[in-house]
């Protein structure tokens, strides 16, 4: 049995070492195989492999800048917030891992999101399905910040025993949210009553975080409600009101430039 194990060896040994030959021969010296390399980076030539990415996965988030800090210390003291400005500079996915980490924590006992179901410009008709499937188009930008922060089969469970649930605004009328984390995304395509009846769901050990960026409604003119409620609110002790500009950008810096040029 010992010689036929080493006689087994000797064989992988020597196997492998002719792969090594012939890979040798195959890739000259004129020919860099990217993945092999621990030196190649797409970050580029400046930055070494072994340096971590900003966007990484982390379990614990934290603030990219003095916005985002302001922002959730805002919803770890504050029963209702308001998100307002930039595109591109995070509000909606602090609003739901801010969510995600208060129900882990057991601090509620469900996530409530919610966004009007408005087409950016165009109108795609009639959608197929229950109401969940015709709200999915809308609530992507939800479901992509929730799939960030739990695993796939564990947000189709929660989804199932409505720990998480997709509240239409047009059936939230009558509603009280206890014991609940509510995300009231894009309001800045709500109107003012709309607002108003949102708002008012607000129930005991409840948080409500609201975001839009009033400069980029699909609404006419004038029938946003967003920017006069948070006026209205903003002087109220329980009220937080956290403002996001160019600086606080955190996608691609050319958006930056396009939010001042545009």
């Amino acid at each position: 049995m010992a010689k036929r194990s080493a006689q087994a060896r000797r064989r992988q040994r020597t196997a492998h070492e002719y792969q090594g030959q012939q890979e040798e021969s195959r890739y000259g010296d004129n020919v860099r195989r990217l993945f092999d390399e621990p030196a190649w980076s797409p970050l580029g030539v400046h930055q070494g492999a072994n340096e971590e990415r900003e966007t990484k996965y982390r379990k614990n988030i934290r603030p990219q800048n003095d916005a985002q800090a302001a922002m959730m210390e805002a919803i770890d003291r504050s029963p209702l917030v308001f998100a307002a400005g930039a595109a591109g500079t995070g509000k909606t996915y602090l609003a739901v891992a801010k969510g995600v980490e208060a129900l882990e924590s057991g601090r509620v006992r469900r996530i409530v999101l919610s966004r009007p179901a408005v087409e950016a410009g165009e109108s795609l008709g009639f959608l197929p399905g229950d109401m969940a499937e015709k709200l999915s188009p809308y609530l992507r930008p939800l479901y992509d910040a929730l799939c960030d922060r739990l695993s796939g089969k564990r947000l189709k469970s929660l989804m199932a025993e409505s720990v998480i649930e997709i509240a239409p605004i047009a059936y939230m009328r009558g509603r009280t949210l206890n014991n609940a984390y509510v995300v009231i995304d894009e309001a800045q395509n709500c109107t003012y009553g709309q607002l108003k009846m949102l708002l008012t769901r607000l129930g005991w050990n409840s948080t409500m975080v609201v975001t839009g960026d009033p400069a980029q409604t699909d609404l006419l003119p004038g029938m946003s409600g967003l920017e006069e409620v948070i006026t209205r609110l903003g002087a109220v002790e329980q009220v937080s009101v956290v403002r996001f500009s160019r600086c606080d950008v955190v996608r691609h810096p050319l958006v930056a430039e396009m939010i001042d040029a545009l």
